[in-house]
């Protein structure tokens, strides 16, 4: 079986992969804290745990790849991809053949989880397509008829921007952020949440609209709009552009990417 580990700066993703056999796709997937302090043993036993509450042994992975943001906690997973699965994992970045030509001023600087988006997005649904990523940061990615990436955005997510308010102003306290029932508010808590959430939702249209503007693409062949990411399900659905969510959009990116890397490298597991 093939792991698959997104890193984020708030979460991490991991998905479970069944690349051969009767029925290939995808077994299990989790979404946890990510955590930069945490040691080798630390992640190790923790891992271990999650795949033994689910009836599934580490000794099941055969391979690894991961696709990470966030720097410190890289040669931690490596450690632990090697001590506690023993496999040597494949991370995405520069050299990875990604099977995508870039129309960008420096390739090696894109996310390796915007790339993942990209990638899976153009292989699922074809081209023109946009992909709006709702993570910590809001990502834009937006992908040719041909498929090739052209470039995209990043705004601050929902949950960075209300952490901005909520820690700037005295007086104001700290919401659930969530849909309101209306867009008027009759109380403080309800101007900030519809403030945040419809507000976020005018940010994000706002650059859909004006992307779209920039594509000039044939109107017998729309651009595919897809949103991915752990905000997805609840921002979407009020937009008026976004017409796909896929949550396992970044994962499936990550296994698409291994199966076109697999052959270039020997079997992942280490003695």
């Amino acid at each position: 079986m093939l792991l698959a580990l997104d890193v984020g700066n708030t979460n991490t993703t991991l998905g479970l992969y069944n690349l051969e056999g009767d029925n290939p796709g995808i077994a299990a997937h989790w979404r946890v804290t990510t955590h930069r302090t945490q040691t080798v043993d630390e992640y190790g036993v923790f891992f271990v745990n999650l795949f033994e509450m689910h009836g599934m042994s580490p000794q099941d992975v055969k391979d690894i790849i991961i696709a990470s943001v966030v720097p410190p906690v890289e040669s931690t997973l490596r450690q632990v991809c090697e001590s506690y699965f023993h496999v040597e994992p494949i991370f995405v970045e520069p050299g990875i053949k990604t099977g995508m030509k870039m129309r960008i001023d420096n390739p090696t600087e894109l996310g390796a989880d915007r790339l993942c988006d990209a990638i899976a997005a153009y292989e699922r649904y074809g081209g023109p397509c946009i992909v709006v990523d709702f993570g910590t940061a809001t990502k834009f990615e937006v992908i040719s008829a041909a498929g090739e990436y052209l470039g995209g955005a990043i705004a601050p997510g929902l949950g960075l921007s209300a952490d901005a308010l909520f820690s700037r102003a005295a007086r104001l306290y700290r919401v659930d952020i969530k849909r309101p029932a209306k867009v008027i508010g009759t109380n403080t808590v309800a101007h900030l949440q519809s403030g945040l959430y419809y507000g976020y939702i005018g940010l994000v249209d706002g650059i859909l609209e004006r992307i779209l503007k920039e594509m000039d693409a044939d109107p017998s062949r729309p651009p595919r709009i897809v949103a991915s990411g752990g905000l997805a399900r609840m921002i979407a659905p009020d937009s008026r552009y976004i017409q796909e969510i896929d949550e396992m959009l970044t994962l499936d990116g990550l296994r698409i990417l291994f199966e076109r890397n697999r052959m270039a490298r020997p079997r992942g597991r280490t003695s």
